[in-house]
């Protein structure tokens, strides 16, 4: 069973910064049980705060995970498969590296689609999806919007370390999910490794019905 801790730090990572309050209705907890669950992730340095205006009475806190927090969510395999990368650098170039990122995107786009089979619209193709990559840690979501556009969010990168080594990754997946999510547009409006604390893809929908 999820500790409160626990699930106070998922709702950090998964939702971004929070007040106490929110937390605290959100783990259906007290407000002071909340502070108190939070202090001690603070002082084991997993969580940081800012102090912001509540319009009356004394300034709350606003939480957001460290870099030591995010670092609760594992990166798999992160030092052996950034060595395996270089490796194969220094072994066969950057063409070597290339041609192991098109196989990878071939091996996976053929994982999904398998997967995928039978999902006709763009909400069941992309439902399908977020099961997928959910299934293999990136903590993913998707979303309706009222432009008629769909948002889905990767709250977590389970490949984090080989993404910095070899942005290739990146462009693979990005590549993977307009083929999978065709004819339907996809566009990343924000990246891990630039900066913003999840990766986010608006997808567009295309000529198919939805």
């Amino acid at each position: 069973m999820q500790s409160t801790s626990d699930q106070l730090l998922f709702e950090l990572k998964t939702r971004g910064p929070a007040t106490t309050r929110d937390l605290a209705a959100r783990a259906r907890i007290t407000r002071q049980a909340a502070r108190e669950h939070l202090t001690k992730l603070a002082g084991a340095k997993l969580v940081d705060h800012t102090r912001t205006a509540t319009g009356v009475g004394r300034p709350g806190h606003k939480w957001s995970l460290t870099e030591k927090g995010h670092g609760r969510f594992p990166d798999t395999h992160a030092q052996m498969t950034v060595e395996l990368i270089e490796t194969i650098r220094g072994e066969f170039g950057e063409a070597g590296l290339t041609r192991m990122l098109a196989r990878r995107e071939q091996t996976m786009a053929e994982k999904y689609e398998q997967a995928l089979r039978g999902a006709e619209t763009l909400e069941q193709r992309l439902a399908g999806l977020v099961r997928l990559r959910s299934a293999e840690g990136y903590m993913a979501d998707a979303s309706y919007l009222d432009d008629g556009t769909y948002v889905m969010v990767e709250n977590h990168c389970p490949i984090c370390a080989a993404a910095a080594a070899c942005q290739g990754f990146c462009r693979s997946e990005l590549a993977l999910f307009a083929r999978l999510l065709a004819p339907a547009q996809v566009e990343r409006a924000e990246h891990l490794l630039a900066g913003c604390r999840r990766c986010c893809y608006v997808v567009t929908p295309g000529g198919q019905g939805h």
